[in-house]
């Protein structure tokens, strides 16, 4: 397999090994891309302003069916845009029984070179209403 597809990178969160930078590579640096791009609001990185995942916008938005659809769409688009290494598979976001105020993002997705499937439950608060 051909390392340099998968990349290499700086762990999250960012943590020094025996006085060197933590790296992560492979599969576990796509599931911190994701997280990374989801957690990302877009607008906050200075150097690249469009990156990022356009939900946290949505942080005042009732919970209800609106919400839902529009952070779907968000999710959908944000991982299109920004990393291309996966196949989105299915998007699933549900309120969480436990917390009125709380959306749970389930993505799954397939790297696209090895074909092995993941997922990855995303928590997303809104603010209390």
């Amino acid at each position: 397999m051909n390392s340099d597809f998968w990349g290499q990178g700086w762990a999250s969160p960012f943590s020094l090994k025996t006085e060197q930078v933590e790296l992560v590579q492979g599969e576990a640096a796509i599931r911190q891309s994701i997280l990374m791009i989801l957690g990302t609001a877009k607008g906050e990185r200075l150097m690249r302003p469009d990156f990022g995942c356009g939900i946290h916008d949505l942080v005042f938005s009732n919970n209800d069916a609106t919400t839902i659809g529009e952070i779907f769409r968000e999710v959908q688009q944000a991982l299109l845009e920004w990393e291309p290494r996966i196949d989105v598979l299915d998007i699933r976001v549900t309120p969480d029984v436990a917390s009125p105020n709380r959306l749970l993002i389930e993505l799954n997705y397939q790297v696209r070179t090895t074909n092995n499937r993941f997922n990855l439950v995303y928590p997303f608060y809104l603010a209390a209403q």
